[in-house]
């Protein structure tokens, strides 16, 4: 299996997560972003959409979108709840993240990361649902060791991804300690190293 993908991106690093706690063999193959790697013919002709990360599997079809790539990936594992309702719940995380966290957390990163715009030239809406987001998951998180029950399961490794990075898009994480402490939960369960800041 073949991964092209960014490690500066959260949703390349979804899919990068879950094949190394799940013992998965593959090849990473780096594909630069901001120089525009995705828009060659070669990676188009993968991905129409020229979006990484993709998925070459072993005979040769390629699947992105990474929570589709990551619930491909993780069938029949334990990061996948075997309770269809608890599935069903996992699944709502992914969609909700992809529509009403990334947009406001991931964006605001890379304007700051990769753009250097200052926390003070940020779209005040976007700003704005980033912290709903937050607040949302630290109310949820409250109650819980983890976002669908009391394991890791695909739900915390899609959210983990940008959540852990917040601070780096001006989003301060102080305010939301049930999200801290679940970042720290879930680095440990995925065997990931603790990232500055969080």
């Amino acid at each position: 299996m073949r991964i092209y993908g960014d490690l500066n991106s959260g949703n390349c690093l979804k899919v990068k997560w879950v094949c190394d706690a799940l013992s998965l063999p593959y090849e990473w193959i780096a594909v630069d972003t901001l120089k525009g790697e995705t828009r060659t013919p070669q990676f188009l002709a993968l991905n129409p959409a020229g979006q990484v990360p993709v998925v070459v599997l072993s005979d040769g079809r390629a699947l992105a979108q990474s929570n589709a790539i990551i619930r491909y990936l993780a069938r029949d594992s334990d990061l996948i709840p075997a309770d269809p309702y608890l599935a069903a719940k996992m699944d709502e995380w992914l969609f909700w993240e992809q529509y009403s966290h990334e947009p406001y957390i991931a964006v605001c990163r890379y304007q700051m990361v990769y753009l250097g715009k200052p926390a003070s030239a940020l779209d005040a809406d976007r700003v704005k649902r980033g912290h709903a987001a937050l607040a949302l998951m630290q109310r949820h998180l409250a109650g819980s060791t983890f976002l669908v029950g009391e394991r890791c399961t695909l739900a915390d490794v899609a959210l983990l991804a940008y959540t852990r990075l917040a601070p780096e898009g001006g989003f301060s994480l102080q305010d939301y300690p049930a999200v801290r402490r679940w970042i720290g939960s879930a680095e440990h369960a995925l065997g990931l190293p603790p990232v500055g800041g969080a």
